[in-house]
């Protein structure tokens, strides 16, 4: 097979030969095996699972998280005249019908979705009726709940794969420690000689260390950034601190703009574009931006906030010279940014109380039951992330078992005239679905109809309800929008394992290990600033590989050349934090006295306070008040105490 491997690549890519791992991946791939795929960012993942796609019988699935990354790989393939197409919250109705139609002509060679895609039982419905060559899972670290970042959707990928009869799956990640590719590779049943790994090693990447305290910060970035002025990526933690620091480098002559997820999409499309095209030289980012952006010459990435993990770092840092020419990473050492960043962990840990009020809600219902994520977040005031941690481990447990997703409603509206979209159809065809078209209720414009009582009052199966609706969505004749997602669980027969208090401690563990692990990660980070010897050493033993001589290019490397002594770790810069101060204790009070429903509890306050959002405040709109983020730089603990003793 490999003379038909490199015609293709010829043909489709225009390339002569192929990098390191690539070919081994695709005849895995071609032969029917699953793989893992675990190179360093912009070693060519892509191209491992966009080949094989083209040799291989059917439509390919592509998981990834994030929306961006799908646009720019699907313009990438179009432009190559490959069949690609996205399916994602940011299409229209019509380009989203558009791909539906080409799914089911089999026109379609890759077809990229988020993950969450294959939760929605419409989704899977049709994709039941598609011949899946294979499915792609990029981003698969996130399948490992000892990874840097676990998203509990991602273990329900395999089980989809298996229940669908998906086989070969490509698992992909830049960011796996051995641990996290043991975790992958038995989630999809990946054989050890299939597990293809390439060196982590970028020599053109030259790590630097740039102890600062706190203030020094901002004049130092700029300072760098007017000597370089080369495409740089500025790294950092907070919102907030993304918009200060562009403005503050606009301010000083640097062409740079902010990028986060919290601006409106047009104003982030538009920042990511004029850095694309080399309008804008510099970006100021928060980790929303990055994943997929294939800029070849971005010359310079600077932290200037501590990265949460090494696995993010190296991410990061990764984007950096793409090109293969000498590229700077930058970290702008500060230990400030620990509590920032503890906090976030901290934060996030719920209280035994919703632990338990959850699992209360999960474990006392009937035996098959369903739950909307939305409703459960809003009611015990958890995160939906959280919450999806808890149902996965109790998944995982053989507590519960999954049934598949469904909507509690749909919204359709006529494209074509009611009465000649019947006419189309058998007079039995036609009774149907009159019939089922007078089981909505019907508004102006949109009709909204409940599948289930549609199926009662029809004395017809839910499926053959969907099944009409989705055909008429696939015709052209109605635009379907679903909505109130709700999940589908059996609970487990034996009863003696639903102890909820047993579960809640549990949990509790589970939380408590997750905050120790987090903590020793960001630890891990200070310890890799500190480091005196080769960076890039210690950075490749992380992820399991070892480096025969030292970099020569590092600052550590540079220190030693120049004769600077070693025997001691570097110092980072760690001001005191502040202190509460009694205006700060007035205004809490203040805000106490205000008597917002969201913020009841001292653990709710807290979090409030160290800027950290909860579906309450989010759903009362509290994130503009102005004590939000008041105490970010005071560690959670001091916050939770002081809110614990105020509210008693």
């Amino acid at each position: 097979m490999p003379h038909d491997l490199h015609a293709a690549l010829k043909q489709h890519f225009g390339h002569k030969a192929f990098r390191a791992g690539q070919e081994q991946v695709m005849e895995s791939l071609l032969a029917g095996r699953s793989a893992l795929a675990l190179f360093p960012t912009s070693a060519g993942k892509s191209l491992c699972y966009q080949l094989p796609a083209l040799l291989m019988e059917g439509v390919t699935l592509v998981i990834s998280p994030l929306i961006a990354l799908m646009k720019d790989q699907v313009q990438a393939l179009r432009a190559r005249g490959i069949a690609a197409a996205r399916l994602d919250s940011s299409l229209s109705a019509d380009e989203a019908a558009q791909v539906f139609d080409d799914m089911r002509t089999g026109t379609l060679k890759l077809l990229y979705i988020a993950p969450e895609r294959l939760m929605n039982e419409n989704f899977v419905e049709r994709l039941k009726r598609l011949r899946i060559a294979m499915m792609a899972v990029d981003e698969a670290h996130c399948i490992s709940e000892w990874g840097h970042n676990f998203r509990p959707e991602y273990l329900r990928l395999a089980l989809v794969a298996k229940e669908l009869g998906i086989k070969p799956v490509l698992a992909l990640t830049a960011t796996a420690t051995p641990s996290v590719a043991a975790d992958i590779r038995k989630a999809f049943g990946i054989e050890q000689e299939d597990h293809v790994q390439t060196s982590f090693l970028r020599p053109n990447l030259h790590f630097r260390i740039t102890p600062c305290a706190a203030p020094q910060r901002l004049p130092v970035l700029t300072k760098l950034l007017l000597k370089r002025k080369v495409p740089s990526i500025v790294y950092v933690t907070l919102q907030n601190t993304a918009e200060h620091v562009a403005t503050h480098l606009q301010k000083n002559g640097v062409n740079a703009l902010a990028y986060h997820a919290g601006l409106p999409d047009e104003h982030r499309h538009a920042a990511q574009d004029a850095f694309m095209t080399g309008q804008t030289d510099v970006i100021v980012a928060t980790i929303a931006f990055g994943m997929g952006i294939d800029k070849a010459d971005i010359r310079a990435v600077y932290h200037y906030n501590l990265p949460k993990t090494l696995e993010n770092y190296s991410q990061e840092t990764g984007r950096a010279g793409r090109d293969g020419k000498t590229s700077v990473c930058e970290l702008l050492a500060c230990a400030d940014d620990c509590i920032v960043l503890e906090n976030f962990t901290f934060g996030d840990t719920p209280t035994p109380q919703a632990i338990r009020q959850l699992l209360d809600h999960l474990l006392l219902q009937g035996t098959e039951f369903d739950v909307s994520m939305y409703d459960l977040a809003h009611a015990t005031d958890i995160r939906p992330l959280v919450i999806e941690t808890v149902i996965t481990n109790l998944e995982l447990d053989g507590i519960l078992r999954p049934l598949g997703s469904f909507y509690a409603s749909y919204q359709f509206r006529f494209i074509q005239p009611e009465q000649r979209v019947l006419s189309g159809h058998k007079p039995e065809r036609q009774a149907f679905l009159r019939r089922l078209f007078q089981c909505g209720k019907r508004g102006t414009k949109w009709t909204t109809l409940n599948p289930d009582e549609a199926a009662a009052e029809l004395n017809e199966p839910r499926d053959r309800v969907l099944k009409a609706l989705t055909w008429l969505q696939e015709s052209g004749d109605i635009e379907l929008k679903p909505s109130g997602s709700r999940q589908k669980y059996r609970l487990a027969e034996d009863a003696n394992r639903r102890d909820p208090r047993e579960i809640t401690k549990k949990m509790q563990h589970l939380f408590a290990e997750r905050e120790r692990r987090d903590v020793e990660r960001l630890n891990e980070v200070l310890n890799f600033a500190r480091h005196r010897g080769c960076l890039t050493r210690w950075l490749l033993h992380y992820f399991g590989e070892e480096m025969a001589a030292d970099c020569g290019t590092c600052t550590s490397c540079k220190e030693r050349e120049k004769g600077i002594a070693a025997d001691a770790p570097r110092d980072i810069p760690q001001s005191a934090p502040p202190p509460i101060t009694v205006q700060h204790v007035a205004a809490i009070r203040e805000l106490v006295d205000e008597g917002h429903a969201a913020l009841r509890s001292s653990r709710q306050l807290a979090r409030f306070l160290c800027g950290l959002t909860s579906p309450a405040t989010t759903r009362a709109r509290l994130g503009r008040h102005e004590s939000f983020g008041l105490l970010e730089r005071i560690p959670f603990g001091d916050v939770l105490a002081q809110t614990e003793t105020m509210l008693g």
